[in-house]
């Protein structure tokens, strides 16, 4: 049931990137640019119904900011949400991040079980994924991205839930935060934000131009407008003077800054040994990856001097089984590389094999800014020193 899954998966996405031709991918585009059309007009409804207050926003009485993108994956979001995180802990807020955890699964019966009997009686409780002290949960039951951020972020507490008013709730009570950080939350329009921070991918802005499911957009890009910050992610120094203009065309006011995704060193997925990234000079390498962009990956690694001689590539959250990663071990074997590599948000999802004929790495990346630094510099300490609030003068 999963191969027959994942293969429709995998077909619905080539046809929605103009990558299937034939009768069946043609009536299927027709009835996805049907569903499209239906989609959008929900999408303006919902936002007209929450502008006009006939849907209402919650206030927890905290700091709210959002991270969101306009796409359906592939902006290299985790990292900035990580930047972020670490910028207003290190400026003295409490900071939590809240995600819906894209994919996990449910805790284990038994483990629900025992939390009824040790008195935590809400019938669906947030998944803490870390108390901002040590990790409670693994990848599968928190998602991949979660988990990342909880490893990566020692003391900033992550919770799963895709109520984040609740999660929220929770984070204020018994974390004793004051500042929450929605991941992906551009659409989440149940809690309201104070700051809206948008990423935007440098080489697909607009991902296909076309709405969810005929297209990878999430709503029109005219929504583009409701942004605070613009991130333009995944530069390369080079100008983006046309993504500039259309920005502008949306959003005529939001500071819009430019970053990239800087590579750190390598990271062994068992050992956790380090190298620098010059070590990947001249060597041939296998590349395994799930995420939504491989080629940006693959792209990275040559830039770094090695050459890709094979390659594997599965579903964006795909979650590797024992047999096809030994697998691809073994066609690295005879291709005789120097080592395998993948992403760090993929090395979560891997399993613990019995042999590693072929060392595995993953790249460790982090933001950061090419443009506009003051502007970042400026949102934090918006955050971290907010104005106070000045009384109201009152004439008799």
């Amino acid at each position: 049931m999963r191969e027959w899954l994942e293969r429709f998966e995998q077909f619905a996405i080539d046809v929605i990137m103009d990558r299937r031709r034939g009768k069946r991918a043609a009536a299927f585009r027709v009835f996805l640019g049907a569903m499209s059309k239906l989609y959008g007009g929900v999408v303006d409804l919902r936002l007209w119904l929450y502008r006009n207050r006939l849907l209402r926003e919650r206030n927890l009485g905290c700091l709210v900011v959002s991270i969101g993108n306009l796409t359906v994956g592939g902006t290299g979001k985790t990292p900035v949400v990580e930047k972020f995180a670490r910028a207003l802990q290190d400026g003295g807020r409490r900071v939590a991040i809240l995600s819906r955890g894209y994919k996990s699964v449910k805790q284990p019966l038994l483990k629900r079980i025992v939390g009824k009997l040790q008195g935590k009686n809400e019938i669906n409780p947030p998944r803490v994924v870390s108390d901002g002290r040590r990790l409670l949960l693994d990848s599968k039951t928190a998602g991949d991205e979660p988990y990342m951020l909880a490893a990566n972020l020692k003391d900033v507490p992550v919770i799963v839930d895709k109520d984040r008013v609740k999660s929220g709730k929770h984070a204020i009570a018994d974390l004793n935060v004051d500042t929450l950080l929605l991941d992906d939350g551009l659409q989440y329009l149940k809690l309201r934000h104070r700051l809206d921070i948008v990423l935007v991918d440098r080489w697909q802005p607009f991902g296909t131009e076309r709405l969810l499911p005929r297209g990878t957009l999430r709503e029109p890009a005219k929504n583009l407008r409701r942004a605070s910050y613009i991130f333009i992610t995944k530069c390369n120094g080079q100008p983006n003077d046309e993504l500039k203009e259309r920005i502008r065309k949306y959003n005529r006011t939001a500071e819009i800054i430019e970053c990239e995704h800087k590579p750190l060193f390598l990271q062994h997925i068992e050992t956790r040994e380090e190298r620098p990234l010059d070590s990947l000079k001249d060597k041939r390498v296998g590349t395994i990856s799930a995420i939504a962009v491989p080629e940006s990956f693959e792209n990275g690694i040559q830039k770094l001097g090695a050459k890709v001689v094979a390659t594997k590539r599965f579903l964006d959250h795909h979650r590797f089984t024992e047999q096809e990663i030994l697998t691809f071990i073994n066609c690295c074997v005879e291709s005789e590389v120097d080592m395998i590599l993948t992403t760090e948000k993929d090395s979560v999802r891997f399993p613990r094999l019995p042999r590693l004929d072929v060392p595995i790495y993953f790249l460790r990346v982090e933001i950061g800014i090419l443009s506009n630094e003051e502007s970042f510099e400026e949102c934090i300490h918006r955050i971290c020193q907010p104005r106070p609030i000045v009384p109201a003068r009152r004439f008799f």
